[in-house]
């Protein structure tokens, strides 16, 4: 097993910054506070008068960033009387325009109210946009059926909680069965393909009989999109999985989707599967190839990864070795897998400009609850 080389953290890109809509930092807040404080320490101990009242006319502006209407108007009201108090020496002729800092403070208070006001319409059309993203694409259960899962989901567009990616693990009549694939495009313009795909997807879950079926399903559902598309050809790759009831093994069939990865403790190897064409094109005249039927052992775990994973690339433009890295990020609880190859991922790109998506599956314990 070669070894993983270790690399430097770098700052998941994917978090929301203040300049991006995240409440401001605590040093925000307090600045305008101690500008306050600091001005009027330096005016009281300095043996003569300073001309720094100038700085007084900034506290303000800069409560506009954290502050309601209200606190603003307050801080800007504290600013005047801190102006006006003889003691402090700051508003002599030649050194600060009172009546300018009068204004400036009313300014601060429409422009507080305005922001105040965006804010809360940004955040209901935030949770809103949210809550139908979840609801294309739900938080994935613990276990479902007879199989543990575990996955992790990346969008490369930011502020979006779903792109081009899609999995779901659902349990039917027929057993447990998952999907997870790659639609074309990615971003805000493919959430209506996910959104279609995975309701084919879970409609075939209760009344296909076989995995062949369903892939035919959601074929026939990109085949009927793409009449209505603004693109010649809509498609999406994708592998779809069935296990027996016990999981002690699964189906697979591969519709253009690059196959799991299986794992063995610390050792993982690629699947031998024959890709099939990708979903939307069309079925070919023979029908799709026969489903690859694999043994589970206890220990084994399915790895899946959309190609947000497998084409991300390093500064000199190597490809990353995911089999390689896979195999020395193994741990003994799998739910904690997925985490550690994203976390060895952004450490190894400079930039992760795809969707990622990764799915790990694994025969529960029999006594498990």
């Amino acid at each position: 097993m070669r070894n993983v080389p270790v690399l430097p953290a770098r700052r998941d890109h994917t978090r929301r910054g203040w300049l991006r809509g995240a409440p401001p930092p605590w040093w925000v807040k307090i600045l305008p506070v101690l500008l306050i404080a600091g001005v009027c320490v330096a005016a009281l101990v300095s043996p003569s008068p300073l001309d720094i009242g100038f700085l007084l006319g900034a506290i303000p502006p800069l409560a506009v960033l954290s502050y309601s209407p209200w606190s603003t108007a307050i801080l800007g009201g504290a600013v005047i009387t801190v102006l006006m108090v003889p003691a402090f020496q700051l508003n002599r002729p030649g050194n600060t325009d009172l009546l300018t800092v009068v204004f400036v403070a009313v300014l601060s208070v429409f422009v507080s109210y305005v922001r105040s006001r965006r804010d809360a319409q940004l955040d209901l059309e935030r949770t809103v946009a949210e809550a139908a993203q979840r609801a294309v694409l739900p938080p994935l259960p613990e276990r479902v059926g007879a199989v543990r899962c575990a996955g992790l989901y990346r969008a490369a567009e930011r502020g979006t909680l779903v792109g081009g990616d899609f999995f779901d693990v659902r349990e039917g009549p027929y057993g447990v069965r998952a999907v997870l694939g790659d639609v074309q495009g990615h971003g805000l313009s493919a959430i209506a393909t996910v959104a279609s795909l995975l309701g084919a997807f879970r409609e075939a879950v209760l009344d296909q009989p076989d995995l062949e079926s369903v892939a035919a399903r959601l074929d026939r559902r990109l085949v009927a999109d793409s009449a209505s598309s603004r693109y010649a050809e809509l498609f999406a790759t994708a592998v779809l999985l069935e296990f027996s009831r016990d999981a002690r093994s699964v189906r697979l069939v591969s519709c253009g989707h690059p196959a799991p990865l299986l794992l063995r403790g610390r050792q993982a190897t690629e699947i031998e599967l024959t890709a099939w064409t990708p979903l939307g094109l069309g079925l070919p005249a023979s029908g799709p190839p026969a489903a690859l039927t694999l043994r589970l052992e206890p220990g084994h775990s399915l790895f899946l990864a959309s190609d947000g994973v497998s084409e991300g690339r390093d500064a000199v433009g190597t490809f990353y070795p995911l089999t390689d890295r896979l195999a020395a990020l193994a741990d003994t609880d799998p739910a904690v897998l997925a985490d550690r190859v994203w976390a060895d991922l952004v450490r190894y790109c400079p930039a992760v400009v795809d969707d990622v998506t990764m799915l790990v599956l694994t025969p529960a314990s029999p006594d498990a609850r």
